[in-house]
């Protein structure tokens, strides 16, 4: 994931005592502000709220005597934020009446922790790294700081029929944890312990608050480590609800790997545990890896156990210079097809060098560059390394160096770990707009160089309407990984931006496949409503 995020620097605003939470008028009265809702028309007054699902909207109709409406019917906008050819990045929804006794019922048992406050509202519904935004923001931000009070939360919100969107690190990108249709805000922070250590065992049993950069720092005087290593601030939660991964990846693979078994509570307040520790179990469905990637869709994560590895007993760290972006990318699949086991490969063009430059003072050659890490022994990294500088040269690779000294290491990676923030210098007074897609090694090369093409002959930095721009190269970027076999997130996860690709991607039937399994679980669709799966999807 190629973004940091400077936000869990904040300290959290103080919360309000419980003698003020108080719903603000303009909630009591059906229309908050300063987001309200369009005025209902006749027609619309007699519906539910969209992110009802259409088997709670079902029921509710029976005892409303309304006309209900369900999402996939052909009657609604199809183009609107995730259905298919939409091109809005503002998220629409409906919120529902949140009530004063559900409020009053948080109160009973969260105490100070939770809020009404509108700017600490506005910030937990407004993501710091995403293009993404919504018209609406949470109606309360909660902080559980147990299981239990999580499932009470959650038993509440089911009652009331209230959204609930989880909510770790806030480090993803692509919307998931907008609030749309307003509701809950759960914010996992409070739930940051490390409950038990398994040094024999390589494992690690983990509250969802806990963040990887902090679980590493607490694992090493033991001599291991957890292998992912998403965008700074990420929590293990959030890692586990968008199956993130990593520049580690390539060695260890993803979260849903490296996962052993996992808590969570469901959308009726069931708390569901999918293993026990063993390494391996063929007994039952693999309910961990339905849990993981579904972005809070499904229920809310409350335990983690986790793979571990031993620390490498040494690592080098090389960089090479290439001509052209095919070189390098034909380069590092030649590396991964000898049998080669490099622990991270990383990639950066001729513009993302220049920008590096600018931003840190550096002269580096402003060409393609192919950055490796090697790990095992002293003979053995060596070794590696010097196979891959052999591969290098073959596909006309130049300037090709290593270092072992760990301030080195730290400082080449560093050229990498904050390539983001050194784009910013390019143009200062811009927002990033970050994507990422995965095609199979075989189609690599390819899939770098066609997208290479067009964003070099994009207009990007000098157009007026440059979000238009930069929206249709992400498009193009999908639509040519997808044409490869590949798919439209490799770890960034789908949120609301990638959902208007799923339908390419899998399949309409996949899509109601994981439609009805939504449905069974969720049937008041109160878990993330409008993430993940498309709206336009009927079953």
């Amino acid at each position: 994931m190629a973004t940091s995020f400077l936000h869990l620097s904040r300290p959290r605003r103080a919360l309000l005592p419980i003698s003020s939470l108080r719903l603000p008028l303009s909630t009591q009265s059906h229309a908050p502000s300063p987001s309200p809702s369009p005025s209902p028309t006749p027609s619309s007054a007699r519906r539910l709220p969209h992110f009802l699902s259409f088997f709670a909207a079902a029921a509710a109709a029976a005892t409303t005597g309304g006309a209900t409406v369900a999402l996939c019917d052909s009657g609604l906008d199809h183009h609107r934020v995730g259905g298919k050819d939409s091109a809005d990045l503002v998220v629409r929804g409906e919120r529902k009446h949140v009530p004063q006794e559900f409020i009053d019922e948080l109160a009973t048992f969260l105490g100070d922790n939770m809020t009404l406050d509108y700017e600490e509202r506005s910030f937990h519904g407004t993501p710091q790294n995403s293009f993404h935004k919504a018209v609406n923001v949470p109606d309360v931000v909660v902080f559980p700081s147990s299981q239990d009070e999580v499932q009470k939360i959650v038993m509440a919100c089911n009652k009331y029929k209230v959204p609930i969107v989880p909510y770790g690190g806030a480090t993803s990108i692509e919307g998931h944890t907008l609030a749309p249709h307003g509701g809950v805000c759960i914010d996992m922070t409070l739930m940051k312990k490390i409950k038990s250590l398994n040094v024999e065992d390589m494992d690690v049993v983990v509250e969802p608050g806990v963040g990887w950069i902090e679980l590493n720092e607490y694992l090493k005087p033991y001599g291991l480590f957890f292998p992912l290593d998403p965008g700074p601030g990420a929590t293990i939660g959030g890692m586990c609800a968008t199956r993130c991964s990593g520049s580690l990846a390539v060695r260890y693979g993803t979260m849903r790997d490296n996962v052993i078994n996992l808590r969570a509570v469901l959308p009726n307040g069931d708390v569901v545990k999918t293993g026990n520790r063993a390494r391996k179990s063929a007994a039952g469905y693999d309910l961990a890896r339905l849990i993981i990637g579904s972005e809070g869709t499904l229920g809310v994560i409350t335990e983690v156990t986790l793979r571990l590895q031993k620390l490498p007993s040494h690592s080098v760290v090389a960089m090479c210079n290439f001509k052209t972006i095919k070189d390098a990318a034909d380069v590092a699949i030649a590396t991964m097809l000898s049998g080669i086991q490099v622990s991270r490969v990383e990639l950066l063009d001729e513009v993302q060098i220049k920008a590096i430059n600018m931003a840190n003072g550096k002269n580096l050659p402003e060409v393609p560059t192919l950055m490796f890490e090697f790990i095992g022994t002293e003979a053995y990294a060596l070794e590696q390394t010097l196979l891959v500088q052999k591969i290098a040269n073959k596909h006309h690779g130049s300037d090709f160096v290593f270092v072992e000294e760990p301030d080195a290491k730290a400082e080449l990676w560093k050229i990498r770990k904050e390539a983001l923030w050194a784009g910013f210098a390019m143009k200062p007074d811009h927002e990033a707009m970050i994507t990422d897609v995965c095609v199979p090694l075989s189609r690599l090369a390819e899939c770098i160089s066609t997208s290479k093409r067009l964003l070099d002959a994009s207009p990007l930095t000098c157009q007026d309407d440059q979000r238009k721009e930069a929206e249709r190269l992400n498009h193009f970027m999908v639509d040519t990984a997808l044409s490869m076999e590949g798919t439209c997130t490799g770890e960034h996860g789908v949120g609301t931006g990638k959902m208007k690709y799923l339908e390419k991607e899998l399949g309409i039937e996949s899509l109601r496949t994981m439609k009805r399994i939504k449905a069974a679980l969720d049937p008041n669709n109160i878990m993330n409503p409008g993430k993940l799966i498309p709206p336009h999807v009927c079953i």
